[in-house]
């Protein structure tokens, strides 16, 4: 790995909470690695586990599922069902060796901007410590 390895982390991210709080940090000029890609979800509740292997094949070193702190769903439940898929897919990811490092999740309210911006700041770090990942990506083909 060069020393100039830059991850590529992909984020879903809840429309009324993770995303406001992201679009905070940016508004209010808070510095934050560019290397996030985010993808707006109406909750997070609505995100297949599926999306996050998606995500790796499609070339993610590390995936972000961010949304509303329990109890403050825009929709009423959707953050339990998510902790509660998200849990079982990094137990499952994790089986079949990938590093748990690599599957993240995070509340961050649409007044937490700050927050995003550490936690982005970990993932980054992380992402770094473990260096591109190369399990799922799918073969080019040359047509």
């Amino acid at each position: 790995m060069s020393k100039d390895y830059e991850p590529n982390i992909v984020a879903f991210l809840c429309n009324w909470c993770s995303y406001a709080g992201a679009d905070l940090a940016g508004t209010s000029r808070v510095q934050y690695p560019p290397n996030i890609n985010i993808i707006r979800v109406m909750c997070t509740g609505r995100v297949n586990p599926l999306f996050l292997v998606n995500a790796f094949q499609q070339g993610a070193d590390s995936v972000l599922v961010s949304g509303c702190h329990p109890g403050d769903c825009h929709y009423m439940e959707g953050n339990f069902y998510a902790r509660r898929r998200f849990t079982l897919m990094k137990e499952l990811l994790e089986f079949i060796g990938v590093d748990p490092r690599r599957v993240n999740m995070s509340w961050v309210s649409a007044s937490e901007g700050g927050k995003f911006k550490d936690v982005v700041e970990k993932l980054v770090k992380d992402a770094k410590d473990t260096g591109p990942f190369e399990q799922f990506r799918r073969n080019k083909i040359n047509w």
